[in-house]
């Protein structure tokens, strides 16, 4: 288990390359289009500790998923975020990028340990009701079992809902975990840190956008918006 009272810097974590960055966009367009009007993302955040040197940064980026979405068809996210002894929360479903903000940054991260399995066994109890396109995961670390979030994972994967995973720094147990839930629904991976802030800001974009309108908005986004997002899936 990871102490993470030592929290982690960013010339200690990992950047994504542009390999790797061209290797999520191409799983994006692969996953299955949506179909619904309006986008439903599952928006999941860890909030334990570890993460309050980038918790601000990563509240002021959902409001350019919106503004993505809101080209093709608009996005409605469902927050949900995990912190202390067993805290574990899910906000309303939300259309407005204003009040998401609101909610995020009333959050205050504490120390506890990770409950990933809670976010997966949520958002499939979420889709049985209601379709969901897309499930995000931004967190560091993995301190559960990998096996029953593999089963989890697998359920999401028969459901349709891809999971995109954006793990913060480098830690090698958590990234086995990750990249396994991303294999096992058919969704993506992508390592970050400090260093590739504008190029997860991107990504989370293009992934509201192709929960929004599946692989032909994505196509479109990046046409219109060029950058890093342009050149990289001129490679699909």
């Amino acid at each position: 288990m990871k102490d993470k009272s030592q929290l982690a810097s960013p010339s200690s974590a990992s950047c994504s390359t542009t390999q790797e960055v061209t290797q999520f966009l191409r799983k994006v367009a692969h996953t299955p289009a949506a179909t619904s009007a309006r986008g439903r993302l599952v928006f999941a955040m860890d909030a334990t500790a570890s993460r309050q040197p980038t918790w601000d940064r990563t509240c002021q980026w959902q409001g350019d998923m919106f503004e993505a979405a809101a080209t093709v068809g608009g996005l409605a996210v469902q927050l949900l975020w995990y912190r202390g002894y067993g805290e574990f929360q899910a906000e309303p479903w939300l259309t407005a990028s204003s009040e998401l903000q609101r909610r995020m940054s009333s959050v205050q991260c504490r120390g506890g340990l990770t409950q990933i399995s809670r976010v997966l066994e949520h958002t499939v109890r979420e889709t049985k009701q209601h379709r969901v396109n897309a499930l995000v995961l931004v967190a560091d670390f993995l301190e559960e079992t990998i096996d029953p979030l593999c089963h989890q994972a697998g359920q999401l994967g028969v459901l349709g809902v891809p999971a995109f995973v954006f793990q913060e720094g480098n830690d090698p147990d958590a990234a086995r975990g990750f990249r396994e839930i991303a294999r096992l629904t058919r969704g993506a991976y992508c390592a970050f840190d400090g260093n590739s802030a504008r190029q997860l800001r991107e990504l989370l974009a293009a992934v509201a956008v192709y929960a929004t309108g599946g692989r032909p908005a994505l196509e479109q986004f990046s046409q219109r918006h060029g950058g890093l997002i342009q050149q990289l899936t001129r490679q699909l």
